[in-house]
This record gives structure tokens, sequence and C-alpha cells, in this order.
């Protein structure tokens, strides 16, 4: 049976390939969701993509995860670093997560150096750009 695993994108990630591509690259958010899907397709992993630029519905998707994923892939975007509620649910659900950031959060502004989220998570993986998903996916099929 297939790995279940739900792929959460957090605000502004639906601006892929438009938002500071020199950052992000110029791939658009529908590019990324078509690579993840191509390269799962042969791991016996099933993604699930959700994207949102509201916490509240972050937060409500991850609880609805409860016993229906194997695993999530979140990438909290700006909720990275001011949402404890997104951490909470994470908590709370308690499905395997990891936490992807398209860049080196730990290479940028001071304030992107801190992540509320990680400490939810078994794994985090930054600056892997849209590899780093296919990297979390590997992680949570283990």
């Amino acid at each position: 049976m297939k790995k279940k695993i739900l792929i959460i994108n957090g605000p502004n990630m639906n601006m892929l390939g438009i938002r500071e591509p020199e950052i992000y690259g110029k791939e658009s958010y529908l590019g990324l969701v078509k690579y993840i899907k191509a390269y799962c397709k042969g791991k016996n992993v099933k993604p699930y993509f959700y994207q949102s630029n509201h916490e509240g519905k972050i937060v409500d998707k991850i609880q609805k995860a409860y016993r229906r994923f194997d695993g999530i892939v979140i990438n909290p975007a700006a909720y990275t670093h001011t949402s404890v509620a997104i951490a909470d649910a994470i908590k709370a659900v308690g499905i395997k997560t990891c936490e992807v950031h398209i860049s080196d959060i730990n290479q940028r502004e001071d304030y992107r150096k801190t992540s509320f989220v990680s400490e939810a998570c078994q794994m985090t993986i930054t600056g892997h750009g849209k590899d780093g998903y296919c990297e979390a996916c590997d992680f949570l099929i283990k």
C-alpha cells in the first residue's frame, strides 16, 4: 500500500517563480507540485498538496490529517518564525513530520534563523531547493 504524505506550503509559496526568484528560483508552485509528484511516482508514495496563506487553515489541515496520513512535509514559510499554533498542531497529531525550506534560512536575515516549527518536527531540511521536498519524502517513508 502506498504511503500517504501531506505536503503543506505556507504563505506566498503560491508566488514561486514570481517572488524573489534569485532566492526561491524561477519555477512556479505548479512546477514544484509536478516535480514532487513525478519523484514520488516510483517511491510508493502518494503525495497530497495543500497551500494556504492563512495560519488557521494550515492548523486545520494538520488536525484533519490525524489518522489519515503517514507523514507530513511542511514548508511553513513566514509562519516558520512566528507560529506556535502550527508547531502545537504538529505535536498534537503525532504524525512524523519534516520541515522543508527552499532557501537556507540559516544564511538569511537574523529573524529567519529561528523556527518555532522545527522543534515539533523530526527533521528539518534547508537550502536544498525543490529537492528538499524529495529528501523529506524519502525520510518519511523510511
